[in-house]
């Protein structure tokens, strides 16, 4: 048994750092017809910790014996940081996450000590923006992807080879997949692997698939990348690392972005390419909210 999905209801547009502290300060709790409680000043500090890259609020409800939770979608000016209509964002839809199934904790709840992720995988991918064109290479049997898939999207043989081995030695236990291909040419693909425990992503990110200053296994077509230093510093969320790598000029014929994301029993990777170049805000938006949805 499972709970149903809670309807998140809009935010209002947002365009200040200091706008979003207030807001979430100020609450829904008023009275309708009551004054409003003024504002109380806010040391500079927590408003320098609000988090820039904020795509999208998370929202827990306690329902029956499981837990709903879901993100709610924010417009292109809702975005701290990002305060222009022609900055590239996408347009996503409404993004909820999944119910729990019943009596299942939450990732990193206290009763989870394995930080597992007990929603159904394929339910955590980020669904397309809109106008998107789908990549139905990965949709997989039932949504499921096949290994040998996901591991075409790594360069060399001998690293296919290799990796193929770490997961198998590893306990792989799911691969969920999406992609899609934006009306600018830019593709995009999200891969979602889960272990038994937090303990072996957290072994596999650190001794295998990630590096300082460039990933340990080069992607098809991203032979040189190097740490994406322009990524937002303030672009974290809670209980979710991500990894930012990006090709250098000169590019070849697409530029390359890529991210691990390090979330509990999940290892996610994103990959966006695009002839000529790839832009940075989408890729980190996309990042983000599928940060959002593992976090």
């Amino acid at each position: 048994m499972t709970t149903e999905q809670q309807p998140i209801g809009e935010i209002s547009e947002v365009t200040d750092v200091t706008e979003v502290t207030g807001a979430a300060e100020a609450g829904a709790e008023t009275t309708e017809g009551a004054p409003a409680a003024p504002p109380v000043k806010k040391d500079r500090r927590v408003l320098r910790a609000v988090l820039r890259w904020t795509a999208a609020v998370v929202v827990f409800a306690a329902a029956g014996a499981g837990t709903a939770y879901g993100i709610t979608r924010m417009e292109r000016t809702d975005v701290p940081g990002l305060a222009t209509e022609t900055d590239g964002r996408w347009e996503y839809p409404p993004i909820v996450q999944p119910p729990l199934p019943s009596g299942s904790p939450r990732p990193f709840g206290k009763a989870n000590s394995a930080n597992s992720h007990y929603a159904d995988l394929r339910a955590l991918l980020l669904p397309a923006p809109k106008g998107a064109k789908a990549d139905k290479a990965l949709d997989g049997e039932d949504g499921w992807l096949a290994r040998k898939d996901f591991l075409a999207v790594y360069e060399d043989k001998d690293d296919r080879d290799a990796i193929g081995q770490l997961l198998t030695d590893q306990g792989l236990r799911h691969v969920a997949a999406r992609g899609w291909t934006t009306a600018d040419g830019t593709h995009t693909r999200i891969y979602l692997l889960q272990f038994d425990t937090a303990r072996v992503v957290d072994s596999l990110q650190e001794n295998s698939f990630t590096g300082y200053d460039a990933p340990q296994f080069a992607l098809k077509g991203a032979s040189e990348v190097h740490i994406d230093e322009a990524f937002p510093e303030k672009a974290e969320v809670e209980n979710v690392r991500h990894y930012a790598y990006g090709e250098a000029k000169p590019y070849g014929a697409e530029q390359v972005r890529e991210a691990y994301l390090v979330s509990g029993d999940v290892l996610g990777l994103v990959v966006q390419s695009r002839k000529g170049s790839a832009a940075a805000v989408p890729f980190q938006q996309t990042v983000v909210l599928q940060s959002q949805l593992l976090g």
